[in-house]
């Protein structure tokens, strides 16, 4: 995740519906004169139909003792660090895991997916929660959810258990991540500092995805995953002693309760059905009962958001962007061919190669340093090159990686195919989900630039989980006629597919939307603050001010 891309997570609800204007004539350049008689502050009466939303405004924290602020900044990225190790032991670890818990097979495949099917399906709704009762609660909240249902994998002896507490703890880092993002902005001010936090908040994503390989080889072999809660506890007990009260951005704000009890239940009962029915079988009655009730849930969905929801958690309209639709086809199918690349790479090297988890972790060296390196290359791209070719750029990679990997023979050399995949592979998700970010903020308006930052986001996280479960599908399926081996190249070529999907995707019918206007179009997204260029008014002409204010 890049310094761009991370930015689109720090997200506000609508502002307030009356407020204060300063007089254009009040600006940079300093037109109003000490003899001049200064003008009144034209008060703007509330007007309950009137909607205005500041996409980025938030209320800064009182942390005025720059050693403090930068503490809290390097705990907030560590508790990121902590569930992306949590997210990626699963995929390093996933065989390994199951092979404790006394299961094997396509069943395996729920360790890798249960996590980020929660945590992608949460992410929808954790940023708006934040704004309605504070970041700040939502990010210690999501922590402690980490931690105590980590602490009971540790515990866990039985496999179904173990994954009902990971995706328990899916649900901690879901509300960790969008509120940390924006826990950064508000206690940093802009500038460099603000801008680094972030970077390094977008880099550790690939750094915890090699950390959780390093922990899977040289802990869980030994071990168990009570010493990753314990790290996270110290991590969020020193930032709750440290933050100081936050007053949330939208107290007062609504949550679509219902709206998000049918998206989120919808999503993640469909995912469900495709990562368990490559166990079961498709013909199992059970599968395809769910498969119904997830349908259902998406019908009823649409018609609560479309007739009823007032505010809805993801408003239709949004769909009906330029570009919007295929954008969100794009990424998902992506990051799905990225879940079914890591996942089955792992497979490969531990089941046919015999590698053990800390060879498996040296090997992935790659991924950590390239994933880091993407982070700032994205960055570089924006200015240079448009977005919709960045995107392509991810695409490309990631199928090139799938190529390599499908291709290549049982037993062979690291050094050929195993290593430049992994360097393609750690190129690919910065590229895409930055990309992503630029085209899904210049398609929409500016009062869905929030819901496009987080659907976008949950792609990202969700895409991986769904993308397993298509392909242990497709495994199940191949291997019953044709061996393991060959069971695992379809599931590859299925990645290939979707790449190839993506990218044509892409090329046809995703463009970066050319905005040559002043201001906003849309009456709803007009903000009074953008009325003002520059204002600045010293002390002696704002007490000028006050006594004609008084009056009013």
């Amino acid at each position: 995740m890049s310094l761009h891309s991370v930015i689109h997570h720090e997200l506000t609800p609508g502002a307030t519906a009356s407020s204060v204007t300063i007089p254009k004539n009040v600006t940079a350049s300093r037109t109003v004169r000490e003899d001049d008689h200064p003008p009144a502050l034209q008060v703007l009466p509330a007007t309950p139909t009137e909607e205005i939303q500041r996409v980025f405004d938030v209320a800064p924290l009182n942390v005025t003792n720059k050693g403090r602020r930068l503490a809290i900044t390097t705990l907030i990225v560590a508790c990121n660090l902590m569930q992306m190790i949590c997210n990626l032991i699963g995929i390093a670890g996933g065989l390994e895991i199951s092979r404790r818990l006394g299961v094997s097979g396509v069943h395996a495949n729920w360790i890798g997916a249960s996590y980020p099917l929660t945590q992608g399906t949460f992410v929808l709704v954790s940023g708006r929660f934040g704004a309605v009762y504070g970041h700040k609660n939502m990010l210690l909240l999501g922590s402690l959810f980490l931690i105590i249902f980590t602490l009971a994998c540790g515990f866990c002896n039985n496999f179904i258990a173990f994954n009902v507490m990971r995706a328990m703890s899916g649900i901690g880092g879901a509300f960790i991540m969008p509120n940390a993002v924006a826990m950064i902005g508000i206690t940093n001010p802009p500038g460099f500092v603000r801008n680094l936090s972030l970077a390094f908040f977008g880099a550790s994503a690939p750094i915890g995805g090699y950390i959780g390989a390093l922990i899977t080889g040289g802990f869980v072999e030994n071990t168990s995953l009570v010493w990753i809660a314990a790290m996270t506890l110290v991590v969020t007990g020193a930032l709750w002693a440290l933050l100081p009260r936050e007053v949330p951005v939208d107290p007062h704000g609504k949550i679509d309760w219902i709206g998000s009890f049918l998206a989120l239940g919808g999503l993640i009962v469909f995912n469900v059905v495709w990562n368990q029915a490559p166990a079961v079988g498709w013909a199992n009655p059970m599968i395809i009962a769910t498969l119904v009730v997830s349908i259902a849930l998406f019908v009823l969905y649409y018609i609560w958001g479309h007739y009823f929801a007032s505010d809805p958690i993801m408003p239709l309209s949004i769909f009906k962007a330029p570009s919007f639709t295929p954008l969100i086809f794009v990424v998902l199918m992506n990051f799905m061919a990225a879940g079914t690349l890591f996942w089955y790479t792992v497979l490969w090297l531990q089941e046919i190669r015999h590698w053990t988890p800390m060879q498996f972790a040296v090997g992935w060296t790659p991924f950590g340093l390239c994933g880091v390196a993407a982070t700032f290359l994205a960055a570089y791209l924006i200015p240079r090159v448009s977005a919709q070719w960045i995107l392509a750029m991810g695409a490309s990679c990631m199928l090139i990686a799938s190529i390599l990997i499908v291709t290549m023979p049982e037993q062979q050399s690291y050094w050929y195919q195993v290593f430049p995949s992994t360097i393609m592979s750690a190129l690919s998700p910065d590229l895409t989900y930055t990309a992503a970010q630029i085209i899904a903020s210049n398609s929409v308006s500016r009062k869905q630039q929030g819901v496009a930052g987080s659907l976008i986001g949950s792609l990202n996280l969700y895409g991986s989980s769904l993308g397993i479960g298509f392909a242990s599908t497709v495994e199940s399926e191949v291997s019953k006629s044709r061996g393991m081996v060959t069971g695992y190249r379809g599931a590859l070529y299925f990645a290939v597919g979707l790449c190839v999907a993506s990218l044509i995707l892409d090329i046809g019918f995703v463009r970066l939307v050319h905005d040559n206007r002043e201001g906003w179009e849309d009456p709803a997204d007009e903000d009074p603050a953008d009325e003002v260029v520059a204002p600045v008014a010293t002390g002696t002409e704002l007490r000028d001010m006050r006594p004609q204010l008084d009056q009013r």
